[in-house]
């Protein structure tokens, strides 16, 4: 889960402003977390604790307003009635980590914790799908697959193309907020990596959603790599230390597992 939220604030610079390198400053002054980071937290405190889906989605999205929630979201968080609204946005797939954390024994409970949370809003079959494959490539990760084994059973299972390498994605790729145009992408930069850095510089370099692209291939990253003290500690003090509620979660969901 930190991986996503590493990946978020990480990308936030870029959001908008893309740009087609890995040389970059990882982490500047102007980084912010971003909705991304705020649904993740949501989806944690919803499973760890059993609550209403959307009615904890609403609150926590309330408590963090102004944090870039799209338009169709945006209003479904205000909504005194909140119902799906057929979406395959990458919202999806960016907050669904912690259903692959916090179920690492058991895949089957980890896709329908993944159903339980994006169902609320993005329950257009596309949607559905990028949360599942997004919590699967978790979940094996976890599991120690190798690479070529998490793009095999993926591309399977989900009928995703992950045969572009990330040098080949990039030059044509563009900002796009679908699923089908996320997620596979973040995929492979998490698979193409070196280390947990490397996957992140991967999915910023590719010039398109960069902090949602950040948020689903961090937590893949995360789950092979590990994150290193210096990087949590670093988001924490100089990111985090004023949302405490956010800091509460991450640090039961830690000490949970």
């Amino acid at each position: 889960m930190l991986g996503a939220i590493i990946g978020d604030i990480v990308g936030s610079t870029y959001e908008r402003k893309p740009i087609k390198t890995k040389k970059f400053e990882f982490f500047t002054d102007k980084c912010i977390f971003t909705d991304d980071s705020v649904c993740t937290i949501a989806v944690a405190d919803i499973l760890l604790h059993d609550l209403p889906a959307a009615e904890t989605m609403q609150k926590w999205c309330c408590k963090h307003p102004g944090r870039g929630y799209g338009g169709m979201f945006g209003r479904w968080i205000n909504d005194n009635l909140p119902k799906p609204y057929n979406s395959y946005g990458n919202g999806a797939a960016m907050r669904v980590s912690p259903a692959a954390f916090l179920n690492r024994d058991d895949l089957d409970a980890a896709l329908a914790d993944s159903d339980k949370v994006t169902e609320i809003t993005h329950n257009h079959p596309e949607g559905m799908k990028g949360a599942r494959a997004t919590t699967h490539a978790i979940w094996l990760a976890y599991q120690n697959e190798k690479p070529e084994n998490i793009r095999e059973i993926i591309s399977t299972e989900y009928s995703y193309d992950l045969t572009k390498t990330v040098d080949e994605i990039r030059p044509n790729y563009s900002f796009d907020v679908t699923c089908q145009g996320t997620v596979p992408q973040a995929i492979t930069c998490a698979l193409e990596s070196e280390s947990f850095e490397d996957a992140i510089r991967n999915a910023i370099s590719l010039g398109g959603d960069s902090d949602t692209l950040g948020a689903i291939t961090g937590p893949i990253a995360e789950a092979i790599y590990g994150i290193s003290s210096e990087y949590i500690d670093r988001i924490m003090t100089n990111y985090l230390s004023e949302a405490s509620d956010i800091l509460g979660i991450i640090n039961k969901m830690y000490n949970n597992s």
